[in-house]
Parts: structure tokens; C-alpha cells; sequence
């Protein structure tokens, strides 16, 4: 081991007994004793509690098709970010990296995936939420989750409840909150890749009404593949902090106020670009020294120039060390955000809400990915090694108000009022970095001013802002027939939706390209759902969305694009069997969506060029999504999940060729499942806890204009720990757990670009390689 890696472990492990000295803080919580001898006789299934309908209901009464991540979850899986459950882990959520760059995340459920939402006038289609606070943006996705109690993937269009750019579905995740219970947990671990971690959340002893809590997150891994170039950062490795603190005032039962703030710093650096291939079109290849024609890199037809002898291409190997060294430093997204929640409750009947926020993110990218291996092509005493710089800068203002209740024992309601504004702005550019020699035997950096602000030739520069106001209600209704069990739920919710947008700068001449566009529209829902029994439910459900139009700033015109929009039908089953040991969820839908946003990109020299526009006729995507646990013994619990997906478009016009080609749904596979195994038993006055799970997804396209796909996927990830270790009396429990992620170490191409094939190769971007490491936490 390092020394540096060992003195990380000293750090951390000492930061994790930190809860021995403050033992006299704790004087009125209970002292900690060994867990109680587990039952030899099967249990039944927990119930789950989610908040998909905004008030708290079983996860199996609720017509909806939803998969729970809880805490356990996400320990047992080493999930330090949204970016780590691009694993698969639920079958019908697809998260993937926009381009190579860990700094904005690409999320879709249900075949509804941005290709290129990080734009400042682009939206996605599935919504992000913390506590109900919409995050409008990519970038800021990958920052380090905080005390997450659970993350609801709610599937389908949500348009009814959660408003616009909710087509797909909503990620929706819930925070731990402060308890006025004096409560201590620290996390610490190291593993591989010089990677660290560590936690503190401390719950302060409540003081009069008002209730405190502190919580801090530090995760770092190395670079997957090194940089070759002394002092500069590799590729693949992450450096994410996070800080929060909330308040909670309570004065009476029936009144709440809880305030909450947050920071985080998310270091980051891109994956790296590597060729799979060279000429693959099988063209004659000529020496790198042949004459360039005409200034440009090509030559001539029918010809493609051979690759420097410096040049690696390792094909589906994954390069651990960069054959070019290049400039890199870390992309970096700062975020901060604050939010207050009021709850009254003037009686059993309704409870009234309200949720006021304000987030910003700032970004600035570096992305020097590429080397030799993307565009700009090589050639004698040619610049090479695309530094692909930008800048992107959100602020938002969101406030929600909610009505949540019931009229007598028939019907139960919520409604509200949604007002949400952003001002957007990005700029970027694309300088070269390194310059070959005459024959491509060695490079040399070249002046690094074009990289600096002040000096950039900034290829694009835009603003765009968003404005939206929104009116919604739902009832569901038991009528008194059939024993209490149909149930008829009827909901809609009305949106004003006004944005704008200027693109000031185009390959770096000021210009006045604007785009302004307002939409009025409603989004009903309907679901009809009927109890088999206590424990068996069937529901039909139609529903619709919409995705927010806007312009692309990547292209030479703005060009202006108009709102998607869905309709769709679901018949879905929720069921505990056999004394709740077994509980099976099943859903069938159908998804019928119009004017469906197509990204066409272009790259010429180190510009791409990218036109959105809406595809014709009708996108039709279909789908089933199964899910079950078995709870087989009282130790042993099985759970397995499936997502089958078909997804047609209408072929559609390239902006570039006029030509009409086929086109295709991004990032989403027609196949994909999870299976895993938990286990729990007593262990010598403690408890021993092993996890392990297995994820596949079929191959699936990178890019919506190109037929070419990625790789298909599967990971392994395990997780063993001996829990509940006693300490002197009140003192802390211990765990100490062993876990890795892709525990076999499978290699496999997420992103495949075929842009360059005829003067180049195919380049693509690889998972992250197996990963592992040894946790200690502790709590009180």
C-alpha cells in the first residue's frame, strides 16, 4: 500500500472513532447492546413507504409503476453518486455521462433520454428532485449524495403532479431529517485507484422547538486511465464534497418548519476518447508524412493518412496509460441551494404546504479527452488534441404550494400551485493543445493562452431563460360498492410555459440570434384500480407529458425546436403472496409520442455542429417492467427486476443532407435485468451481512442519427460486513464491510461515436474497471 494510502486509512479511520470522546453528549440516548438472536422462521416482506402522490402511502397501494432505492441499497451497492447507478441496478432508469464528462448526466427512463440537454435552452425528460426541489439542470447530477434516506424512480409521464419535462418519469429523492434525538454516524473507507471516503451526520439534541442536523460527505477516486504528461490530471478520476445543515421548528403537533442548506464541490475529469479501430472503411492507407492537400488535413480520395507511431489502438482494451500526453485539470461544478418546507395542519383533514427554493450550479469544463485519437485529424507539424472548455452558469427560483387532504373516508385530494424560474448562460470553445512534428515521431504544448479566458476564440456564447406557472389537482374517489375495493383516480394539471433565448457569440463573432417561445397546455391523468385482495391490486392508468421546446446553441442559427409530448396507456399488477414473503410488481405500457427531439451533429475541424429538430408522425415505444423479492428463508432474501423496452421513430430528415434516414432511441437497451442476494445472520454477537448483485442491459446506440451501438453490459457488484459490534457501554456500534464494484472486472464500451470512421476510426469511452475497498462505520 502507499504510504499516502495509508495515511489517508489513519485519517479516516480516526475521523470514524471520533464518536469515543463525545460518549458524554450521548448520556440520554440508550446504551447500545448486542442485536437480540434473529428468528429461524421466515419473515414477511418490509412495506415500503413512498411519496409518488405527494402524501406518504404503501408503495403496493399505489397505482403507479415505481422502483424504491433505500439507504441499505445504496451501501450494499457503494453508491456515492446518481453516476454510480449507471450500473443498471433498476432496469428502467438509464443514466449515462454527456459525452465523456462526469460533469452533466444524462437521465432517461422508459425510452425518454436527452441526447444533448446541457445546453442552456435544452431540457431533459425525466425530472430530477431533492425533497420535492426540481434540479432543471445536468450539470450538478454527479455531486455527492447527502444522507439519502431513498430514491422513488417513478416511471411513466408524471406531467399531473410534477409538471413539465417529466415524459419519461421522475427521480425523486428523499433526505434523512433532522430528529432532536442526539445521533452520531461516521463513515470512513480507502480501496483501489487511491480511492476515500467519509461521512459524518450528526443529529444535535433538540433545544426548545427547534431540531438540528450536520451532514458532511467526502468521496475521491484516482484516474482509471493516467496522463502521461507530468503534472497534469488523468482521466476517469472524481474529487466530490458536499456539506448540509438543516433546522427543524416544530412549536406545535400540528405546525412544521424545516429549513435546509446545502454546498457541494464536484472535481471531476472526463473519461478517456480512445480509438476502437482504424480504418475501418478499409480505405489505402498512405504514409502520416503524405502531403497535405489543399491545407486541409484529408487526402486524397479514396486514401486515409496512416497514424503516428506514437499512436496506440488497443481496440476493446481499455488504455490504463494515455499514449499522447496532454494538458487536463479538473472540470468542476460547484452547486448550492436552500429550501424551506412549512406543513400545517389545521386538523386530520388537510395538511397545507409550502416549498420555497433556490439553487444555482456553476461549471467550468475541461475536457482535453482525445489525444490523437478524436478530431483534429494528424498531420506534419499539425495542432491535435481537441481542449474542448466551457462554461455554464444556472440560477433558479422555485415555490410550490400544496393542498394535501381528504373529504370524509371516499376521497382523498391534493392540489397546488408551481411557479419555477432559471436564467441560463453558457459559453465554450475548442482550442488544440499539442502540435506534431514533421513525421509524428514527437509533439510539443503549444502556447496555452487560447485555453485562458481573455484569450479563447469562444465558439458559442448563450442565454436563455424559463419561466413557469402551473395550476394541478388530484382526487381519488372509493366509491361504496364492491367491499371498499375500486378506486378511480382523476387528476390534471394546467402549465404556462414561457422561455427565451439570445445566442450572443458564433465561432467567436458577436451575433443576435434569438428564439421566444410560450406554450399553454394540460396534462390530465386517469387510473382505475381495483383490490383482488388485502394484498393484490390491478390498476389501469393513461397519463401524458410533455418535454419544453427551445434552440440549440451548438448550432450556426439557433435553429428553434417545438415540444415532445406523450400519451400513455398502463396496465400494471401489485401483489404480497404467500404470508408477504414473496411480492411481485408488473407493468405494461404503451407510449405514444409526437414531435419527438432528434439531435443531427456535424463536426468539422474541432466544431461540432449540432441541429435539433422534431421528428414526424408518431414515436411509439412499448414496454414491460417486472420486479420481485422473495424473502426464502429468515436469513435469505432474493430480489430480481427486468425492463424490456421497443422504441420506434419515424425516419427523419438530417438537417446536414437533407437525406431521410432512420434514427434511434439513445441509451436504451431492449433487454435489461438485475438479480441479487442478501443475506443476514448473527455472528458471534454481532451480525454478518453479505449483498451481492448482477446487472446486464443489451447493447444500445450512443447517438440517436448513427445505427452504430455500444456494448452490451454487465456488472457484479458484493458487499460483505460484520454489523452491530458492540464498544464499551455507550459507545459506538461498529461495522466493518468489504465491498467492490464490478467485482469481475468486465470491460465494455457506454459510448461509441462513429463521426470520424472514414479519416479516423471509431472512438469510444469504457466503464470504470473493478473497484474495491474495506469501510469502517460507526454510530450511536
Amino acid at each position: 500500500m502507499h504510504r499516502q494510502t495509508k495515511l489517508r486509512l489513519q485519517l479516516l479511520l480516526g475521523t470514524a472513532l471520533l464518536a469515543a470522546p463525545v460518549s458524554a453528549l450521548a448520556q440520554t440516548a440508550p446504551i447500545q447492546t448486542a442485536p437480540a438472536p434473529v428468528d429461524t422462521a421466515p419473515a414477511g416482506l418490509d412495506d415500503i413507504v413512498v411519496t409518488a402522490t405527494k402524501r406518504e402511502t404503501n408503495l403496493q397501494d399505489t397505482p403507479i409503476s415505481i422502483s424504491v432505492v433505500n439507504s441499505e441499497d445504496l451501501a450494499n451497492r457503494h453508491v456515492q453518486s446518481l453516476m454510480d447507478l449507471a450500473d443498471g441496478s433498476v432496469p428502467g432508469l438509464r443514466i449515462t455521462t454527456f459525452e465523456a464528462r462526469q460533469s452533466a448526466l444524462t437521465i432517461g427512463i422508459r425510452g425518454i433520454v436527452p441526447n444533448d440537454a446541457n445546453q442552456p435552452a435544452r431540457e431533459q425528460g425525466v425530472g430530477v428532485y431533492v425533497d420535492g426541489v426540481y434540479l432543471a439542470r445536468q450539470h450538478g447530477l454527479g455531486a455527492a449524495l447527502l444522507d439519502i434516506e431513498r430514491v422513488e424512480v417513478l416511471k411513466g409521464p408524471q406531467g399531473t403532479l410534477f409538471g413539465r419535462n417529466t415524459e419519461g418519469g421522475a427521480l425523486s429523492l428523499v433526505t434523512k431529517k433532522p430528529t432532536g434525538v442526539f445521533g452520531m454516524r461516521a463513515v470512513a473507507g480507502v480501496g483501489n485507484l487511491d480511492s476515500y471516503n467519509s461521512e459524518l451526520h450528526v443529529d444535535f439534541p433538540a433545544i426548545g422547538d427547534f431540531a438540528f442536523k450536520v451532514d458532511g460527505v467526502i468521496s475521491a477516486q484516482g484516474p482509471v486511465t493516467e496522463n502521461i504528461m507530468s503534472g497534469e490530471e488523468g482521466f476517469g478520476a472524481y474529487d466530490r464534497r458536499g456539506l448540509r445543515a438543516q433546522v427543524r421548528w416544530r412549536p406545535s403537533d400540528n405546525f412544521t418548519a424545516d429549513l435546509a442548506a446545502d454546498i457541494g464541490k464536484d472535481k471531476n475529469t472526463p473519461f478517456y476518447s480512445q480509438l476502437l479501430n482504424f480504418n475501418p472503411n478499409g480505405l489505402n492507407v498512405v504514409p502520416f508524412t503524405s502531403p497535405v492537400v489543399s491545407g486541409s488535413s484529408t487526402v486524397a480520395s479514396g486514401n486515409i493518412r496512416g497514424l503516428s507511431p506514437l499512436v496506440r489502438v488497443e481496440g476493446e482494451d481499455r488504455m490504463t496509460q494515455s499514449d499522447i500526453g496532454v494538458p487536463q485539470q479538473w472540470s468542476v461544478d460547484d452547486t448550492r441551494g436552500a429550501d424551506l418546507h412549512l406543513s400545517y395542519r389545521p386538523n386530520d383533514d388537510v395538511e397545507f404546504r409550502s416549498i420555497t427554493a433556490y439553487r444555482d450550479v456553476d461549471v467550468e469544463q475541461w475536457d482535453n479527452i482525445g489525444g490523437a485519437h478524436r478530431p483534429p485529424i494528424g498531420v506534419p507539424n499539425g495542432a491535435f488534441s481537441r481542449y474542448s472548455l466551457a462554461g455554464f452558469w444556472q440560477h433558479q427560483f422555485s415555490q410550490e404550494f400544496q393542498a394535501v387532504g381528504s373529504l370524509g373516508d371516499r376521497i382523498d385530494y391534493v392540489g397546488g400551485l408551481y411557479y419555477f424560474k432559471e436564467t441560463v448562460s453558457d459559453d465554450a470553445a475548442t482550442p488544440t493543445t499539442n502540435q506534431w512534428n514533421a513525421d509524428g515521431t514527437a509533439y510539443t504544448i503549444r502556447d496555452p493562452r487560447p485555453t485562458q479566458r481573455g484569450f479563447r476564440s469562444t465558439d458559442r456564447a448563450s442565454t436563455a431563460h424559463s419561466e413557469s406557472k402551473a395550476v394541478y389537482g388530484q382526487a381519488t374517489w372509493t366509491p361504496a360498492v364492491l367491499d371498499d375495493a375500486l378506486h378511480l383516480t382523476v387528476g390534471g394539471r394546467y402549465t404556462w410555459d414561457d422561455k427565451d433565448g439570445k445566442l450572443e457569440t458564433v465561432n467567436n463573432v458577436a451575433t443576435n440570434l434569438t428564439f421566444d417561445t410560450s406554450v399553454n397546455r394540460f396534462d390530465p391523468l386517469i387510473t382505475l384500480a381495483y383490490d383482488l385482495t388485502n394484498r393484490m391490486n390491478v390498476y389501469a392508468k393513461y397519463s401524458t407529458g410533455y418535454r419544453a421546446g427551445g434552440a440549440s446553441s451548438r448550432s450556426l442559427t439557433y435553429r428553434s425546436f417545438r415540444p415532445e409530448e406523450v400519451k400513455a396507456y398502463e396496465i400494471g399488477f401489485k401483489g404480497d403472496m404467500l404470508d408477504n414473503r414473496v411480492r411481485l410488481n408488473a407493468a405494461i405500457y404503451a407510449m405514444n409520442r409526437t414531435d419527438s427531439q432528434i439531435d443531427f451533429s456535424l463536426i468539422t475541424g474541432t466544431r461540432n455542429t449540432l441541429e435539433t429538430v422534431n421528428a414526424p408522425g408518431t414515436t411509439k415505444i412499448r414496454g414491460v417492467e417486472l420486479e420481485g423479492q422473495f424473502q426464502a428463508t429468515a436469513n435469505l432474501r432474493f430480489s430480481a427486476s427486468y425492463a424490456y423496452t421497443d422504441a420506434k421513430i419515424p425516419d427523419t430528415a438530417n438537417p446536414f443532407s437533407g437525406a431521410i434516414q432512420q434514427v434511434f432511441i439513445a441509451f436504451t437497451p431492449e433487454n435489461s435485468g438485475t438479480v441479487a442476494a442478501d443475506w443476514e445472520s448473527p455472528l458471534m454477537g454481532a451480525t454478518l451481512r453479505a449483498h451481492i448483485d448482477a446487472n446486464y442491459a443489451d447493447a444500445s446506440h450512443s447517438f440517436e442519427q448513427f445505427a452504430i451501438k455500444n456494448d452490451k453490459a454487465f456488472t457484479v457488484n458484493a458487499r460483505v460486513a460484520v454489523a452491530d459490534i458492540t464498544t464499551r457501554d455507550g459507545g459506538p456500534l461498529l461495522e466493518v464491510a468489504l465491498w467492490s464494484r464490478n467485482l469481475l472486472d468486465e470491460t465494455y464500451v457506454y459510448r461509441r461515436d462513429p463521426s470520424n470512421r472514414a479519416t479516423l476510426g471509431d472512438y469510444g469511452n469504457f466503464n470504470t474497471p473493478r473497484t474495491f475497498g474495506i469501510e469502517l462505520r460507526a454510530s450511536y
